[in-house]
């Protein structure tokens, strides 16, 4: 059963006045039926973060909400704060949680951002991946100079015209609104006032000046407290305690350490646990040996049924389904479901869905590698990566999987969006979304089976030499994957008018068609050395 998810996390640049930090909240939470989850606010930073969640019509109707009462009751030219701002509503990020693809909240950012242009007279700058161009990917680029460096700036430079909206700063400023993955707001307060500590430290661990990919960092002053104030944009390849650790390091230089840190709204499970495992040095630990997944893992206990009768004369043979294996959840098709359907002569499922089943399979397959090594002494050095492998592979095959229904469903929508009435002046934009979603979602199997592939490669290098040939055909079914899906990114990126997304779509799909190419016979050969076939 689809029953889409999206989270918006909205920061207010208020932290101090209580009343308004309500006021916001209670428009938020009026709006729409969302669930608030967080509300987190700095009286230092002036600011307030706002965590809420629910289906993509009402969070959207939710943060034009906020955004209309702080712009009525936030003036830009009064407020002060050590954070960076341009606006009332500083920043709109909407983030895809559950059956939402990324360009569904990219389709929300651009609804919301017209429509804050529109009806509130609100510049609207669009980021992360809603962005229009490159150089507004990234929000500090957008934020430079501040609301009082923008004030001129937006009136004189074209490069700072908002993407919608009047060309011009009211007291509420300008909003940025985007879609980004799962973002992890972490700062470090430091034993010292001196503010120019903190901001050597951020300079030397931000990624644009040099430092650790996929962090962001501030030197600040807060609480009379120098803090290093981070955004943490990959935990999974940039994770909490590396960049924690490099505070460290970097703070001994001056003499002095970490205070205590401080997670401001929420954060992914698995940042913590992959955390707790690196500083526990819990190697070969599981995320399922918590007890409250293990708890959810597990159905509930139902009423016992009475056994079935065997019938006379039949053998009875023993399960060849291991214990361990998972039980399919409702409306999961099974293997033998899948390839019926795809058989059946009907256009969905098709190409693209059997693309993210080799993709899932090639996961698989580096999955099982890693957990042939694990646990024997004869690969102890690796032990570590081939658990980190492991823990990552499924993650991948998880998504892979997931991604086979969501192909499906972007074709149909499709098919539906042709289904409208020529004369409606809707359906043209109807199928230009479809289109673009239906270009998305193999992209991202592209993207995911290239990462499988790397895994692959890991596992065919470190892992058990039993079992290196499976590595070599997870790099093999991941590159029919990735040629497959590139197929389908091609043609639906053929149908879209938009000439520079579809150029962006189709030259991104070649790229890592390209890199999967040599990356599958650098695997081959890896493992055709190992097996002492060559």
């Amino acid at each position: 059963m689809v029953n889409p998810l999206v989270e918006c996390i909205p920061n207010f640049s208020e932290g101090r006045r209580e009343d308004v930090i309500k006021a916001i909240v209670a428009a938020i939470t009026s709006a729409g039926a969302v669930r608030l989850l967080d509300t987190s606010s700095d009286a230092d930073h002036n600011r307030t973060v706002v965590t809420f969640a629910g289906s993509p019509e009402a969070v959207e109707a939710a943060a034009f909400a906020g955004i209309k009462t702080a712009a009525a009751l936030i003036d830009l030219n009064v407020h002060r704060g050590e954070h960076p701002r341009i606006g009332a509503t500083d920043v709109v990020p909407f983030v895809p949680i559950r059956d939402v693809t990324m360009a569904d909240c990219v389709a929300i950012a651009r609804r919301l951002g017209q429509r804050v242009g529109d009806q509130l007279g609100i510049p609207v700058y669009l980021y992360e991946a809603a962005a229009t161009r490159p150089d507004r990917e990234n929000l500090e680029n957008i934020r430079r100079g501040e609301y009082e460096g923008l004030k001129d700036a937006i009136r004189t430079d074209p490069n700072r015209m908002p993407d919608y909206g009047p060309a011009e700063l009211g007291k509420a400023g300008a909003t940025v609104i985007g879609a980004r993955p799962p973002l992890i707001a972490f700062n470090a307060y430091l034993t010292t006032a001196d503010v120019e500590i903190a901001r050597k430290i951020a300079k030397a661990i931000r990624f644009s000046t040099g430092g650790l990919r996929y962090v962001k960092a501030l030197g600040l002053l807060v609480e009379g407290k120098a803090q290093v104030s981070m955004n943490l944009t990959n935990f999974e390849k940039t994770p909490i305690f590396r960049a924690v650790e490099m505070i460290r390091r970097e703070a001994e230089r001056y003499g002095v350490g970490i205070a205590y840190t401080e997670l401001i709204g929420l954060a992914p499970e698995d940042a913590l646990i992959d955390t707790a495992r690196w500083y526990l040095q819990l190697d070969a630990f599981e995320p399922d040996q918590l007890l409250e997944r293990r708890l959810q893992s597990v159905p509930e206990p139902g009423p016992k049924l009475p056994e079935p009768p065997i019938p006379e004369g039949a053998t009875i043979l023993a399960s060849t389904v291991p214990a361990h294996a998972a039980v399919p959840e409702p409306g999961t098709p099974t293997l033998n479901g899948f390839v019926d359907e795809v058989a059946q002569g009907t256009a969905a499922p098709g190409g693209g869905a059997v693309a993210a089943l080799a993709g899932a399979l090639a996961a698989a397959l580096a999955e099982m590698v890693a957990r042939l090594t694990i646990g024997k002494k004869k690969y102890a050095m690796v032990e570590a990566d081939m658990t980190a492998a492991a823990a990552a592979a499924e993650s991948l095959r998880r998504r892979l999987l997931n991604a086979i229904q969501r192909d499906v469903a972007a074709y149909s929508a499709v098919m539906q969006a042709y289904q409208i009435d020529r004369a409606d002046p809707r359906r043209e934009q109807a199928v230009q979304t479809a289109m673009r979603e239906a270009a998305d979602v193999p992209l991202e199997v592209m993207r995911l089976s290239l990462e499988a592939m790397r895994l692959g490669r890991k596992v065919a290098d470190q892992g058990n030499a039993n079992a290196v040939t499976d590595a070599a055909v997870a790099a093999r079914m991941a590159l029919a994957a990735i040629e497959g899906a590139a197929l389908n990114v091609r043609i639906n990126a053929h149908s879209l008018t938009d000439t520079n997304v579809a150029s962006h779509l189709t030259d991104a799909a070649h790229a890592l068609a390209e890199e999967a190419r040599v990356l599958s016979a650098e695997i081959l050969s890896i493992a055709e050395t190992r097996a002492g076939l060559k």
